[in-house]
């Protein structure tokens, strides 16, 4: 059994090496300087057509607040307005996190999350809902009212839409509640 193991190995050992010495000796990839010199920045790899970088015709009447002339361009006192890019993932984290600080009843710090949601996915229907959930119980009824709307205005038909209805109905009466109290008679 040793002897055939032996042999085994053996065979395969010589058969590697064979395989090495027959390789040929240059793997290298093909060389870019012997190639056709690359286009120019304004013309297309193709060569068939160059690229056209100009403005449109009468893009300065379409579009007055477009170019160097447009108010705060290259002002050093002008504000600067950060933008935030759609992600949809960070938005549905961040209702995650929202939830948990919800159910520990901890409203204001769920709130900031679903702040935060809205920053990254501007119509989330669900974090319009569960903010104006926080607002409900942090007793602001006038955003809460705002962000049941909104939800409704997002998804009308939504599987939350019977509760935000009822939220704004009992929200509406509770509205007219407070303001017969501190209305003078």
């Amino acid at each position: 059994m040793r002897r055939l193991v032996l042999l085994t190995m053996l065979c395969l050992s010589g058969w590697t090496l064979a395989q090495q010495q027959s390789a040929p000796a240059n793997d290298a990839p093909p060389r870019s300087d012997t190639e056709e010199p690359k286009a120019t920045p304004n013309e297309s790899s193709s060569r068939d057509t160059r690229i056209d970088l100009s403005p449109p015709k009468d893009d300065d009447k379409n579009h007055p607040k477009s170019g160097d002339t447009a108010p705060g361009f290259g002002d050093e006192s002008a504000d600067v307005h950060e933008l935030h890019p759609f992600n949809p993932y960070r938005a549905a984290k961040d209702n995650e996190v929202g939830d948990y600080y919800y159910k520990r009843k901890n409203y204001k710090a769920a709130l900031a999350r679903y702040q935060d949601a809205l920053i990254f996915k501007e119509n989330d229907a669900l974090a319009n809902f569960r903010m104006a959930q926080c607002y409900e119980k942090l007793d602001q009824p006038q955003d809460a009212i705002t962000h049941f709307k909104e939800y409704l205005r997002i998804l009308p038909q939504g599987p939350l839409s019977k509760d935000a209805k009822k939220a704004l109905q009992k929200l509406g009466a509770a509205e007219k509640q407070t303001s017969e109290k501190t209305a003078p008679k």
